[in-house]
């Protein structure tokens, strides 16, 4: 077997196996030394084998998701340049190639030792050498001592497992041991696997009355039979269950006591799972020794281990961990069998695999010279498949042909590894190796090669959670998948330790509200980028074509792969997650694939430590709802003058530190009296319930909002010192994740069903907001009048939540910032700090539609030039409607607000509603997409979309909508009285049987109501609908003839004359009357046809633009790009068009000579 360059192949000999042939294992680390040797890991997780066994025999390769080896040197500069020399090109490059070959200049001296190095043909054995392919590898490690050496690097993944103890490590000696595990990065970029022992996990219960520390060891004795009684199966061979059981002095944090501290017991447990059943059994009612039955109430039984290690060692996610000299020690390779309990062997592929004591490891806060990052590897990768017709690739039948693969190291801008596995040959890409293999089993293994040889830190991709790697997995064969539910979308979690799965899908569906979540889409939201979008079913063609063709397709995949990676650094998603990491103190990971609430949990439980306090668990249930925050009445209307707007900064969070407000301080009903506290020792909130005061005792809630928001006020004054680009996106990241977190406290408080839900804090927050909504109103309008010596009388218009909007009289944008400014200061000395309310923003001109809805001009950072057009709950920002609302809504706003030309809006909506009745509007702008979230047997009414979804399936399962995605629609004419559900149609499917649109259900459900929002508070409620849905721009309608239905069936075709539209008797084209002006006709009609042409060029070659060539096929077939619904319309005109100019040339019935873009 051998490996040549990209324009030979991989031979093996023999004909590919059958698919389904491969079986993917997993090898725990703990089994790893026996399996070491022989199998190779599959490059997913760094301690975890995954390796592909051919079942027919005993010997194994690998493809795993494991560790670390690499691919092949081929592609690069030389070879390109050997391509292009020797013809093989058929077109010029692309955009994305002149990227590739940008990079690949820069990199030009590193190319050249590398293709330098290689040969015509490289066995595989050689494949993955370092010597080879030096900038796969890691780079070398230096040899350390621990003994003299400290080991220092940044955490960036941290699990637990259950492993056999160490010999000189604290804790249990015996059986298995939870250990916990920290992968990371030093800065030279070596990879790092601690393991850390010695921590056991713990919770509490109230001591019973008269316990005395004689009784611990009955206590525990009793505990430890009733859990091992309890054990269903015991396949661990657990003998001691309880580890240990003392007596501590704690404060229940829930409530205020007086300060009163007292007797806990902590019961040590010897593994995480055995918590939960301890703490019910003690719940039930437990008896030991001369105490009755009772049930015990638990504290902290609910705290993930990993949290609760990272709490008391005081490590939060991706800090740096420093292992003083002398205190760790470090494992090394030893050979299969070869067992040593003093020193273990490597069990992981990372370069430092080290044990240490939890006592005994440093972590640095995140600050100063400890916020930096480690040059983290990211790895995004995109596959392709060679599905059937008409059919989604399915992994047990359909191979993998392609895997596309981009790493960049975090910090950096561009990618240093550009590479393509291929199934067969392919021509050569600029700036980008190519791997050409016979047989799928090679190009699997060999990409799990090179993934464990380049070994990413990050590996990302566009819904890879979902599909690559649950293809590539289920492709070999392997149940390594697990599903859950995350929201409404059915997810995938696939088992990877050590290296963070960054589905840049996922984030995007937490972070960001969108019309379409296709890449296509996504990548012009926020790059102004647009891509080819090849659909499934041309994929098997390109495959099977020739050496461009397969050239073609890696070129897409290789895109597919590269723009996760620009939109991670557009977005800072990796910089932003992590500095939340750090600031909330979880696991990176688990920001990523758990909820909001651990990350309060956290925080709340690192104060609570200092403070000796313990959290109660709480039986969660829906309880009783609240009031929320108040919305003054809006004063609708067109505002010609400024309309200043004051805002609470950080509302909930400085109303929570002002009055104290916190588990710790709540006083429940009779607590005042029974405490003997004074009046002036606490507060009645204005829902009725009571805190004590900070001088009584400062709330665990107060100190850590102020610690958050002291943090976000030190990172914005770094901020703006930094010169360091890559450092100013840390400090940004950082003070984003701390207003957020500030922000997420109340919103913990006042979630119902959670880890430590409280009625009185939330519902008194929300309560003092009101208040200080209606006192600000009260305050302004007080003192800001002419009897006061302002120009005119102040008015609130508008209030809601934590900002209210003023109309001060003046005349110019610079006079209400001014007054805006003063009023601001003077109604915050009114407040108890640290509330303050801020002059935000100056809205000039103003359009009030009502509560939530609004739009303006926005000034804030200067008085003379309006920074952006902001519009609220209006459609230029919803999802729910088609694009036509949005476009047409943005338009009358611009008119109206930055032309203050309202007859001109009113103008522009007219001529867009005579448009959409004549059946002007391109069908694009007429796409309505919604989110298919549940199954049709799940809904309780028919929906439009889902109707949809179900007949598409009926027609091609390969392209039908899945659970999760947002399908778009179109409501055609159907008869009359038809349920909206049954007149959703797939927009393609209407342009190709030409079916009418439903014009009229288009300006009655969505155009009216939007429309007349916006003008009913410049032209009055009955005025603005006569004037916009009524007159002579809705007389005129024009409607298409379907191609198909039940009345098609039954209609007669007959041809009619060109000119006059009479039915002809005859085959020609005009009729008798026409005859005479024949030429006249002809002429017209081809120049229409020549219109047609070159509107029809012009689409097309934008679409050659938009996929970087202008010499090849247009396939792309992107729903989210108005242009393809263009392209495909035009298209279908021409062809009727060129058959009446074949009619007039007396070929009736041949078939259109098509120019060559239209034959496609």
């Amino acid at each position: 077997m051998k490996l040549v360059t990209s324009q030979q192949v991989v031979s093996a000999g023999g004909p590919a196996p059958p698919a389904g042939v491969f079986t993917l294992l997993t090898v725990r680390p703990v089994a790893r030394q026996e399996a070491f040797s022989a199998v190779s890991s599959c490059g997913g997780s760094r301690r975890q084998s995954v390796r592909i066994e051919e079942e027919p025999r005993d010997e194994r390769t690998g493809m795993a998701f494991n560790k670390r080896n690499g691919g092949p040197p081929f592609g690069g500069l030389s070879q390109a340049k050997r391509g292009k020399m020797s013809g093989e090109w058929e077109d010029s490059p692309s955009q994305f190639e002149e990227e590739l070959l940008m990079l690949e200049e820069a990199e030009m001296e590193m190319e050249e030792m590398e293709s330098q190095a290689g040969h015509d043909v490289i066995p595989v054995g050689d494949l993955f050498s370092a010597n080879l392919n030096p900038r796969w590898p890691r780079p070398h490690a230096p040899t350390l001592n621990p003994s003299s050496d400290t080991l220092v690097f940044q955490q960036i993944d941290l699990d637990y497992y259950l492993g056999a103890s160490v010999a000189g490590m604290p804790g249990q000696s015996q059986g298995k041991v939870p250990i916990i595990r920290m992968f990371g990065v030093t800065d030279n970029g070596n990879s790092v696997c601690c393991h850390v022992h010695g921590f056991a996990p713990y919770f509490y219960v109230p001591a019973p009355n008269g316990f005395k520390s004689e009784f611990l060891g009955e206590f525990k004795r009793e505990l430890n039979s009733a859990v091992l009684k309890d054990m269903r199966s015991n396949k661990d061979n657990i003998s001691v269950t309880v580890l240990a059981v003392d007596i501590t002095r704690k404060e229940n944090m829930y409530g205020y006591h007086g300060q009163q501290s007292m007797d806990f017991l902590k019961i040590t447990m010897a593994m995480p799972r055995l918590i939960a059943p301890a703490k019910r059994l003690l719940e039930q009612g437990f008896k030991f020794g001369p105490f009755a039955i009772q049930g015990y109430q638990s504290f902290e039984a609910n705290i993930d281990f990993e949290i609760r290690f990272m709490v008391d060692s005081n490590v939060v996610g991706c800090c740096w961990i420093e292992l003083p000299k002398g205190k760790w020690r470090l494992r090394e390779e030893r050979s299969t069998g070869d067992v040593d309990s003093q020193n273990p062997a490597k069990v992981s592929l990372c370069q430092y695999e080290v044990d240490v004591a939890w006592t005994d490891l440093i972590s640095h806060p995140a600050e100063g010279e400890w916020q930096r990052i480690a040059p983290l590897r990211v790895l995004s990768f995109d596959i392709e498949c060679a599905g059937r017709k008409g059919i989604f690739p399915e992994p047990d039948k359909d191979p993998v042909i392609q895997i596309a693969s981009m790493v960049q190291r975090q910090g950096e801008t561009e990618p240093f590894i550009r590479t393509v596995f291929t199934l067969q040959s392919c021509a050569s890409i600029v700036g980008s190796q190519i791997l050409c293999f016979t047989q799928e089993k090679q190009l699997l293994q060999s990409w799990a090669e090179f993934l464990r040889t380049v070994d990413p830190d990050i590996i990302t991709g566009y819904n890879i959670q979902n599909f690559d790697f649950p293809y590539l997995l289920n492709r070999s064969s392997s149940p390594e998948g697990d599903l859950l539910s995350m929201g409404r979308r059915e997810n995938k979690t696939i088992n990877m330790e050590g290296r963070v799965q960054f589905d840049l899908l996922q984030v995007l569906l937490r972070d960001y509200k969108l019309r379409s979540y296709t890449l296509n889409a996504v990548s012009f939201h926020f790059l102004q980028e647009q891509k080819e979008d090849v659909q499934h079913s041309i994929i098997s063609d390109l495959q099977n074509g020739n050496e461009q063709t397969r050239r073609r397709l890696a070129v897409y995949c290789l895109k597919d792969a590269y723009l996760p990676l620009r939109l991670l650094q557009k977005l800072m998603c990796v910089i932003n997650y992590m500095e939340m990491a750090r600031v909330t103190g979880v696991p990176l990971s688990y920001l990523l694939s758990r909820g909001q609430q651990i990350k309060v949990v956290s925080q709340l439980l690192r104060q609570a430590v200092k403070q000796n306090l313990v959290m109660p668990v709480v039986k969660t249930e829906g309880g009783e709802d609240y009031t929320g925050a108040t919305v003054i009445e809006p004063e609708k209307g067109y505002y010609s003058v400024p309309i200043a707007t004051l805002d609470f900064s950080s509302l909930y969070p400085s109303i929570m530190m002002a009055h104290n407000l916190c588990y710790t301080t709540l006083l429940q009903k009779g607590s005042a009296e029974r405490l003997q506290l004074a009046s002036e020792d606490f507060i009645k909130t204005p829902t009725g319930d009571q805190f004590v005061k900070s001088s009584v005792r400062k709330g665990l809630l107060p100190e850590i909002l102020e610690n958050l928001l002291s943090a976000r006020k030190r990172a914005k004054a770094e901020l703006k010192k930094e010169t360091d680009p890559f450092k100013k996106q840390v400090l940004d990241g950082r003070q984003l994740a701390l207003k957020i977190s500030a922000n997420s406290v109340y919103g913990f408080t006042g979630a119902q069903v959670g880890k430590l839900p409280c009625l009185e804090i939330s519902q008194s927050v929300t309560g003092f907001g009101r208040q200080m909504i209606e006192r600000t109103k009260q305050l302004v309008e007080s003192k800001y009048t002419i009897s006061n010596g302002y120009q005119a009388d102040a008015k609130v218009i508008y209030g809601d939540t934590d900002s209210v909007m003023v109309k001060l009289g003046v005349a110019t944008v610079k006079e209400a910032m001014e007054v805006g400014r003063e009023a601001a200061e003077w109604v915050s000395s009114h407040f108890t700090p640290p509330i303050k309310l801020e002059f935000e923003k100056v809205y000039y001109p103003y359009l009030l539609i009502n509560k939530k809805r609004y739009a303006g001009l926005y000034f804030s950072s200067s008085a003379d030039t309006h920074d952006k057009m902001d519009c609220k709950g209006i459609e230029t920002v919803r999802r729910d409607n088609c694009p036509l609302v949005a476009n047409l809504i943005n338009t009358c706003l611009q008119k109206i607000l930055i032309d203050r030309d309202p007859q001109g809006a009113v103008d522009h909506a007219k001529e867009v509603i005579s448009d959409l009745l004549c059946n002007r509007i391109d069908i694009s702008q007429l796409v309505i997409t919604k989110e298919l979230t549940r199954t049709a047997q799940e809904y309780a009414g028919k929906q439009a979309h889902v109707e949809l979804a179900e007949r598409m399936r009926k027609r091609d399962a390969g392209s039908a909508p899945n659970l999760g995605d947002r399908v778009p629609y179109v409501i055609i004419k159907a008869a009359k009285g038809a349920a909206a559900y049954m007149k959703s149609e797939d927009p393609i499917y209407v342009l190709e049987n030409n079916i009418p649109i439903d014009t009229q259900y288009y300006l009655e459900q969505q155009l009216s109501k939007p429309l007349l929002r916006i003008f009913e508070p410049i032209l009055g409620e009955s005025k603005a609908e006569s004037v916009l849905l009524k007159g002579d721009h809705t007389r005129c309608k024009t409607v298409l003839t379907s191609k198909i239905g039940g009345l098609m069936a039954f209609a007669q075709k007959r041809s009619t004359c060109i000119g006059c539209k009479a039915v002809l008797k005859t085959d020609s084209a005009v009729c008798d009357f026409c005859k005479k002006k024949e030429s006249e006709l002809y002429q017209k009609e081809i120049f229409h046809l020549n219109t047609l042409e070159e509107r029809f060029s012009r689409l097309w070659t934008q679409c050659q633009r938009c996929q970087g060539s202008l010499h090849e096929d247009v396939l792309c077939t992107s729903r989210d790009c108005p242009i393809f619904y263009m392209r495909k319309r035009f298209r279908k005109i021409w062809m009727i068009k060129a058959s009446w100019c074949l009619a007039l040339d007396g070929e009736e019935g041949t078939k259109p000579r098509l120019c060559f873009c239209c034959q496609l």
